[in-house]
């Protein structure tokens, strides 16, 4: 992995990692040298250290380098430093096609057909320059922010594809890929087409046709299966775009499109007149011989012969011409013998004995072939009986007359149940008892319940073939659509609900101390930022400070002090009363709350101190005598202290 400010051939620097790959990091960088920004995509250590795969990986994009246009992604440099290999692109700031799908869901058909002529825009000025993408899709798809449409990594799929790559980016192609790569066959630009096709679907519908829990699968589907129409999947498809879409993704390539540029003339077309049906289809050849022009989806029968199929009885006719040729052969030439040994009168017995010889040789040789021919037919028919009752259908292996097999084929035809309105289980089983699969695709629906069935790709009552693909669109339930919780923190309680409910949210309320917010006003509101439309939000009111409770002490006996000192320790508020009493005083001689009383933290406690008792009678006035007394009593003193 690349560091930010690290060079590469002193001239790129690196900003930052943009994205991440299979096969390779993508970074932004500064050339220096042209001062502009760049994307460097960097090949990852494991494919770097092969050196087979980095020698088609340098050839593959110095051939792209030299090649231009304004719907590709541009190569300007390959280059490779102390083991690192490299390629600087154009930087493109945008979305891939993949998540622009993503986020829209299905592109009305004029946007998608305007994306679709841009790509093939682009392939057409590849294709005239011998260069085939083989790797289509919408994740390969850029929209720049201005709107420009460009396709990146020309030239990198066919290294990647010839190399052991993950499975991941495996899973991603496998739903675009042509059914000739999917069988590992010759690719040209048509099968750039097929995948573009492919990429068309999507855009018009939001899904692709096949998919499946593993690649194989989803090969399988394309190599074997016929595409829906894309106006079975999603509604007001007008009819020129299905059959483009059709024409495209045709098994064989002679089939398709033969160039970009027949694609862009029709796709061009089908803007100015969307509902005129001006696009040709290639004939299709039956059994019997008679061409027969494929129209729409419904053909698909006519539409389902492969490679493989046109191989196998090209061989089968040969077989049978060498086994006519050989016996024509052998016939003539016993003939010939024949007509010599009438004209030879002289002929003896061991002439006659040779003769018998040669025509036993011939008769046990045309025998051999005739077992081996019948034996061969024996075989096609049990195969093919057999393979006819896998895929659920009868044929005959004979040639037959163009009615015959539409008589037949008709047997194997079922009505189409009406599944709109029910569940969605409901309605599988409903397609399932009468030999028909199924395709559920969601969708958000304000008037239909979820879980029920809002449309059906094909209509009710119509004939199909059995084994038939049926598209049902299933309600996913209301959209939900986001809405931003608004400030509440601070209000009071009656406030911030009112609030809430005024903007469709649900509210619940919670209740907790604080410290630090008042009583009764909203300390916070969970969830916050955009939630769901109409979800519920929990306010946390304040209590204020929390008030804790006090089991009281025996005070009575404590000193003033003392008592006071409790009550203060334990966050309650003292209050004296004295009385007094003959006896000690300065201490408690009983509480307001007796103890073991529970009283709220903060509670003023009256406590009844002992007090000094009070004089409240006035002394005597001494008398003269007790007077005269008294100052002898002093005199004397004073002059006992003097002396």
């Amino acid at each position: 992995m690349l560091r930010k400010g690290m060079f590469l051939a002193d001239r790129y620097e690196i900003i930052e990692q943009i994205g991440t790959g299979g096969m390779s990091d993508v970074y932004k960088a500064k050339c220096h040298k042209l001062n502009r920004f760049v994307a460097i995509k960097v090949m990852k250590s494991e494919f770097s250290e092969d050196k087979t795969f980095v020698s088609k990986f340098r050839a593959e994009a110095q051939s792209v380098a030299g090649f231009t246009h304004p719907n590709v992604v541009n190569v300007y440099d390959v280059g490779d430093e102390n083991g690192i290999y490299y390629i600087v692109m154009e930087l493109v700031e945008g979305i891939t096609l993949k998540k622009y799908i993503e986020k829209r869901g299905k592109l009305p058909f004029k946007e998608a057909v305007s994306i679709a002529i841009q790509v093939a825009n682009g392939l057409d000025a590849a294709h005239k320059h011998h260069i085939v993408h083989r790797d289509i899709k919408p994740q390969n798809i850029i929209i720049s922010k201005e709107g420009k449409v460009k396709v990146t990594d020309f030239g990198i799929a066919k290294v990647a594809s010839s190399s052991t790559i993950n499975s991941s980016s495996t899973m991603g192609s496998v739903h675009y890929i042509s059914p000739e790569q999917a069988r590992g066959g010759y690719s040209d630009a048509r099968s750039d087409l097929y995948s573009l096709g492919i990429t068309i679907f999507e855009m018009l519908t939001g899904t692709v046709p096949f998919d499946g829990d593993s690649t194989v699968a989803v090969a399988v589907q394309h190599i074997q299966d016929e595409i829906p129409a894309p106006s079975t999947v999603a509604n007001d498809i007008p009819v020129s775009i299905d059959k483009i879409v059709l024409k495209l993704t045709q098994k064989k390539p002679d089939r398709r499109y033969q160039s970009a540029a027949e694609l862009i003339t029709d796709l061009k077309k089908s803007l100015v007149m969307p509902d005129e049906d001006f696009v040709v289809m290639a004939p299709s050849y039956g059994a019997s011989g008679t061409a027969a022009v494929v129209s729409g989806a419904s053909d698909t029968e006519a539409s389902s012969e492969n490679a493989d199929d046109d191989l196998l009885k090209d061989d089968e006719e040969e077989f049978f011409n060498d086994m006519d040729d050989d016996n024509d052969l052998e016939g003539n030439n016993n003939q010939e013998e024949l007509e010599d040994d009438n004209d030879d009168s002289d002929i003896d017995d061991e002439d006659n004995d040779k003769l018998d010889l040669i025509m036993k040789i011939i008769g046990i040789g045309i025998a051999v072939i005739i077992l081996i021919v019948t034996i061969f037919i024996i075989v096609k028919l049990v195969g093919s009986t057999k393979s006819n009752k896998d895929n659920g259908t009868t044929q005959t292996t004979e040639s037959v007359t163009e009615q015959t097999t539409t008589e037949a084929s008709g047997k194997n035809k079922v009505t189409v149940p009406k599944v709109e309105g029910m569940d969605k289980e409901e309605a599988i089983q409903a397609l399932n008892q009468v030999g028909l699969g199924y395709k559920a695709v969601m969708q958000s629906s304000d008037s239909v319940a979820e879980g029920k069935v809002i449309s059906q790709g094909t209509a009710a009552g119509k004939k199909v073939d059995k084994n038939t693909q049926i598209i049902i669109t299933v309600s996913g339930g209301k959209e939900v659509k986001n809405k931003t919780v608004p400030s509440v923190t601070g209000k009071t309680e009656d406030e911030a609900k009112s609030t809430l409910e005024a903007d469709g949210f649900v509210v619940s309320i919670d209740y907790q101390y604080s410290s630090t917010v008042e009583s009764g006003k909203v300390i916070k509101a969970s969830p916050s930022g955009s939630v769901a439309e109409g979800s519920t939000v929990t306010i946390t009111v304040s209590r204020g400070k929390e008030i804790k409770n006090v089991t009281m002490a025996n005070l009575t006996g404590k000193t003033e002090s003392e008592a006071r000192q409790w009550l203060e320790n334990n966050g309650l508020k003292a209050n004296v009363s004295y009385t007094t009493t003959s006896g000690t005083y300065g201490y408690v001689v009983s509480s307001d709350y007796s103890e073991g009383t529970s009283i709220p933290e903060g509670t003023t406690v009256t406590i009844t101190v002992s007090h000094k008792q009070q004089e409240t009678t006035k002394a005597a006035e001494p008398t003269k005598a007790t007077q005269a007394t008294t100052q002898a009593e002093q005199s004397t003193t004073t002059t006992a202290a003097q002396n």
